[in-house]
């Protein structure tokens, strides 16, 4: 199979809403940042995947043009808050197929404040379904109904295993730790459990400090094969050796469960995917980046990842097996909780972080002897897309 390398990353400031430069320039100035990082030209550049969820169509082409005009398709991508992977994936399937020596994926978004709604309210919601699911098991549906599927998942959960509130707040505290050496990230500030646990209540147990906020960036990431690097005496150091998206299964629906509703089971199939496809599996990474738009994404999906079994997230936070020191290190980036999660960029950003530890460049956020890496990115609706890197 054709080697598919990381040749350069980009990635912007994230900023609070209203305070961000538009999204042509967080598009043009990540995309930019990528290709000068892999040392190559825009018109080296065959394919470009550029992923928004926020912005009308053809906004890719709005940022990109500023790079230059080379008749270079241009494919427009929304996913989700797995938009961002999703390009990345797109890419890397246009080289596989031998479609395209190096593309570009770039992910951007200039997000409004407060919660997320449905942009159209004249036609069936996307999340129609989903609604309906919460719906039925007491949740709010209108307004700021988003942390409703994830209180209502961590309530389930901590009846099922018998979880404490705290272990969930214990994840944003971690988060905040680890963003304070991001200077990219938007909240740097520590937090203390206390803080985390008397922030004003959104659906128990998820309190205000246990949510990503709406941010505004862009970040990038240029691929090629290892025929294309040599002929441009590059030297890619990263390597992605297994990727999978997935989509909802049947327990989304056909069970009265919120934990499923959340998506662990997509998340699981494309793991288990991915490390075959690695030839390693969980225990061999040392570095992650997780979706941990809610504290109780974050928890769940450390077991659907095979980072913890059935029931165990609780004692891997407990013994700091997801921080420095630990098993692992979880969002070194300060994940979406910290870093914040402009919802076209997330899946990049991510990839910016996991290639800059693979590199070895990540600084005061470093994580020793980082060789391998896992990322995660999840859409509620649904899609996920798992990613393995390893250095070369």
């Amino acid at each position: 199979m054709t080697k598919v390398l990381v040749a350069g990353v980009g990635m912007t400031d994230f900023y609070k809403p209203g305070k961000s430069p538009d999204y042509t320039e967080l598009g043009r100035d990540a995309a930019l940042a990528a290709i000068t990082d892999a040392g190559i030209g825009y018109r080296d550049i065959e394919h470009v995947y550029a992923g928004y969820v926020f912005g009308d169509s053809v906004a890719g082409q709005r940022a990109i043009y500023q790079l230059g005009l080379t008749g270079a398709p241009i494919f427009n991508v929304t996913n989700s808050c797995a938009t961002g992977s999703t390009a990345l994936f797109l890419a890397r399937q246009a080289i596989l197929s031998g479609q395209a020596e190096c593309a570009l994926a770039v992910g951007f978004d200039q997000m409004a404040p407060g919660p997320i709604l449905m942009a159209y309210g004249d036609r069936p919601a996307p999340l129609g379904r989903h609604l309906e699911k919460l719906a039925a098991a007491g949740g709010q549906t209108d307004g700021a109904y988003l942390p409703e599927f994830y209180g209502y998942a961590g309530k389930e959960y901590q009846q099922r295993y018998g979880a404490a509130s705290e272990t969930f707040a214990q994840i944003a505290v971690k988060a905040r730790r680890h963003a304070a050496h991001n200077p990219k990230a938007l909240f740097r500030t520590p937090i203390t459990l206390e803080e985390v646990m008397a922030a004003p209540p959104l659906s128990p147990p998820i309190t205000r400090l246990q949510a990503c906020p709406p941010t505004c960036g862009g970040a990038a990431a240029v691929l090629c094969t290892e025929a294309f690097a040599r002929r441009h005496g590059l030297t890619p150091r990263v390597e992605i050796v297994g990727q999978a998206l997935e989509t909802d299964h049947d327990d989304v629906f056909d069970t009265g469960s919120m934990l499923a509703l959340i998506g662990p089971t997509m998340a699981a199939a494309a793991a288990r995917k991915v490390y075959e496809q690695a030839g390693w599996g969980p225990r061999d990474a040392q570095v992650v980046e997780l979706h941990d738009c809610f504290t109780v994404n974050e928890l769940v999906m450390y077991e659907a990842l095979g980072f913890a079994g059935e029931g165990e997230a609780e004692k891997l936070v407990r013994d700091e097996d997801n921080t420095y020191g630990g098993a692992w290190v979880m969002n070194p980036s300060g994940g979406l909780l910290s870093k914040g999660h402009p919802l076209g960029a997330t899946g990049l950003a991510q990839c910016f972080e996991l290639v800059e530890q693979l590199r070895g460049n990540a600084e005061g956020r470093q994580v020793d002897g980082a060789r391998r890496a896992i990322q995660h990115n999840l859409g509620l609706g649904g899609a996920c897309v798992v990613t393995a890197y390893a250095a070369i």
